[in-house]
């Protein structure tokens, strides 16, 4: 029922439009009166009615001041001027204000029912069309949260102009222009052993970080399992550093608390343009490399870590190397977590724990890449591969004569032992996604069909299996279901004479307006305009 809300100094004319009218038995509610603008407005902001009926002359404030304020702060109200003035100044005022009907008086109680009945199917509509567009946002997250992944994705490649950059941004409502730029790349890992617990705790914590993040005006991007991304903006690099570490002691402060929870981070150098952003994320994934190397939660700055050229050229001595920093465990942990981007930034790491001057010892270099081999081969038998399959040179055959070549031999075997794993990965998830794809063929008819349906269906968790499903198909599971309806929905269209609100309900959607909202969306045109589109070029072969 739409409220209606009556601003009018005249007490007769007040009571007449009031008492007049069976408001109720027209299907509104008469929801509140006032005498003059000044009244009226701070009971409209507590009302919200949905139509105003305003007189123009009104003491204290007249009708159109209350026009203005109206549509300032409440847009979607619509407005109904009474006037016992019919100059075109007036009419031509209201129309600029967004006012929707300009009256002059006298009106009879039918007349003025007959606009506002006019007004009610108008707001209607809006209301209609705004719950659709709510449910089509909300229907569409997840396709948002992919392609705000494709968006850092470009960024850190720079593989795109500011100009795509910031339009892409733009479509996904983001501002990411600014003076300068840091990133800083985080995860959180729970001690929690079930997956409901462990989520649980580390998707809610997430969520309180980027929470914290967005009150810095910073951009978070989700990483899937790598955690997530932080975007830092500022205008100089002053203030860029006093907003990174008040964020930073703020996240310290919020994830304090969690006992159970540990979490790392990298920040990167702060660069002064966009198109600079690869070296801040260059910079940040290095720094998060770091965490193969420390069981300490800390968040971890690019210009902290020592690195091989910088340290002093000194004469190998075996006392001097930490065998702790040479532990076998390190190398298997990165081979389990570790993707191919991040392998030189591990080895550096690696290399600089240990020591320049022990690598340029030969036989201490054949001695390491020999112990790297065999926590490749032995991670790739755990795997049901066999070591022989990242032989590209021996070791220990005198192909190791300097630091680059280590460096080179040991990136190719852990780089190809990262591409066996992560096919092998695919590879378990095929039949997986193939179950999915196959129950999804059987219910796109069922409106209830959702990620978190499917996923208790194949015994995993809605996050996990969104991030299987769009690796494994290169698209979200919502774009695919959308696109599998609508196809469906476009042959039903050309090769039957059903009703489009049959067709609606046949493919998944219960409500025909939300399925022909969707269909524009997805196709460029109505249902009804796709028929007649297909019959015009059918009788035309």
């Amino acid at each position: 029922m739409l409220k209606v809300f009556l601003a009018e100094d005249e007490y007769v004319v007040r009571e007449g439009i009031k008492n007049n009218i069976d408001w109720a038995a027209h299907g509104y509610e008469f929801c509140g009166e006032a005498s003059d603008g000044e009244l009226a407005f701070p009971m409209i902001q507590r009302l919200k009615p949905d139509i105003v009926i305003t007189d123009i002359k009104m003491p204290f404030m007249d009708g159109l001041e209350l026009s203005r304020m109206i549509k300032k702060e409440f847009p979607w109200i619509e407005i109904v001027i009474l006037s016992g003035y019919a100059e075109f100044d007036y009419a031509k005022e209201a129309i600029s204000i967004g006012v929707a009907h300009y009256l002059t008086k006298p009106i009879s109680g039918d007349e003025l029912l007959k606009e506002i009945d006019e007004l009610s199917g108008k707001i209607e509509e809006k209301k209609q069309e705004l719950k659709l567009k709510e449910k089509y946002i909300q229907e569409m997250a997840e396709n948002y949260d992919e392609d705000r992944r494709k968006l850092f994705q470009h960024m850190v490649l720079g593989d795109m102009s500011v100009a795509e950059l910031n339009e892409l941004a733009k479509g996904l409502e983001m501002d990411i222009m600014a003076g300068c730029y840091n990133i800083i790349l985080m995860q959180l890992l729970s001690s929690h052993h079930s997956e409901a617990e462990y989520s649980g705790s580390v998707v809610a914590l997430y969520e309180q970080t980027e929470e914290l993040a967005l009150k810095s005006d910073a951009v978070v991007f989700d990483r899937n399992l790598e955690g997530k991304a932080i975007l830092l903006k500022a205008d100089t690099l002053e203030e860029l550093d006093v907003i990174q570490e008040d964020l930073i002691d703020k996240i310290k402060g919020l994830l304090g608390d969690y006992v159970h929870v540990s979490y790392y981070g990298g920040v990167g150098t702060p660069v002064g343009r966009l198109t600079e952003i690869p070296r801040a994320y260059e910079t940040a994934a290095h720094a998060y490399a770091h965490r193969y190397f420390t069981d300490r939660s800390e968040f971890k700055h690019y210009s902290e870590l020592e690195r091989i050229d910088n340290a002093p050229d000194e004469e190998f001595s075996i006392s001097s190397v930490d065998p702790r920093e040479i532990d076998r465990n390190r190398v298997t942990e990165f081979l389990r977590k570790g993707g191919q981007g991040e392998t030189e930034f591990f080895l550096e790491e690696f290399f600089g724990n240990i020591g320049e001057s022990a690598l340029k010892s030969n036989i201490f270099r054949q001695y390491l890449a020999m112990d790297v081999y065999f926590a490749v081969g032995a991670f790739l038998e755990s795997l049901g591969h066999d070591r022989s399959e990242v032989e590209t040179f021996n070791p220990a055959g005198g192909d190791i004569d300097d630091i680059d070549s280590t460096v080179t031999y040991l990136t190719d075997i852990i780089d190809r032992a990262i591409d066996i794993r992560d096919s092998s990965a695919s590879n378990k998830y095929n039949a997986v996604i193939e179950e999915v794809k196959s129950y999804i063929d059987a219910n796109y008819g069922d409106e209830e069909l959702s990620l978190n349906k499917l996923a208790s269906h194949v015994n995993f968790s809605p996050n996990h299996l969104s991030m299987i499903f769009s690796a494994q198909t290169g698209m979200t599971f919502i774009r695919y279901l959308t696109d599998l309806r609508m196809n469906k929905a476009m042959e039903l269209l050309r090769c039957t004479s059903k009703r489009s609100v049959d067709i609606s309900a046949e493919v998944g959607y219960k409500d025909p307006h939300y399925f022909s909202y969707l269909f524009k969306k997805t196709v460029g045109m109505t249902p009804t305009q796709y028929r007649t589109d297909a019959e015009g070029h059918a009788d035309t072969h």
